[in-house]
């Protein structure tokens, strides 16, 4: 099934505060299930991490894009930006969705990956550090490093895609991977900038991710709500 025609639906999970929203799209016979968490100021209408979803679901992975903030706190975001560098704070969505998922019959015996971009990698890697049956994390154009004590925790093997000139945040990259003690790999796109808009390197980055998944993700199993 070609991801113009996969189904996908909105849901809500609730808070005590109110809702965060995702969109979610699982494949017939799907082989395993994939979080999105955004980066700052974005949300789960980013047209690239949708075009990465498209290139899963295209290989039989489910997916689900979430906006980690409620309406609320995103408005207060626009202006004040306090938490979109709230990384426990998101972190907190992103586990918030894992036991949704859980919770769901028809989900439940699907593994688990993460994909987070920019500070959506390290609330990612916060979360998987918190629940260690994750089965892999991605990280496109991601910092890493804001995951802080948390990356020598998480034990799902993690792939860190960094465009070869985001010089900065390739080093940046390159000290958290140092700091991590599971199945590790930094993977450079030569020619992409920090948002892979160079012709082909956001398809190469989505590409990789998929690969990643495909490798950790096929086959049902176990894990923590």
């Amino acid at each position: 099934m070609s991801a113009a025609n996969q189904a996908t639906r909105e849901i809500a999970i609730p808070l005590t505060t109110g809702a965060v929203s995702g969109d979610l799209a699982v494949p017939p016979a799907a082989r395993g299930i994939v979080i999105f968490a955004h980066g700052s100021g974005s949300s789960r209408f980013s047209s690239r991490n949708q075009y990465v979803a498209g290139e899963l679901q295209r290989a039989g992975l489910g997916t689900l894009l979430m906006d980690l903030l409620t309406t609320a706190e995103e408005s207060v975001d626009l202006h004040t930006r306090e938490h979109r560098f709230d990384i426990e704070l998101l972190a907190g969505r992103v586990q918030l969705a894992t036991g949704w998922i859980a919770d769901q019959k028809e989900l439940a015996p699907l593994l688990i990956g993460y994909f987070g971009a920019s500070t959506g990698a390290a609330a990612a890697l916060v979360a998987a550090a918190h629940r260690p049956h994750i089965a892999a994390v991605v990280s496109r154009g991601g910092r890493p490093d804001l995951a802080g004590d948390a990356l020598p925790e998480v034990k799902a093997p993690t792939v860190l895609i960094v465009g070869g000139r985001d010089v900065e945040v390739l080093e940046l990259n390159r000290q958290a991977a140092a700091r991590m003690r599971c199945e590790t790999r930094i993977e450079v796109v030569p020619g992409a900038s920090h948002l892979f808009e160079e012709p082909g390197t956001l398809e190469q980055a989505a590409h990789l991710a998929r690969d990643w998944f495909l490798r950790h993700l096929s086959g049902a199993g176990s894990r923590a709500a």
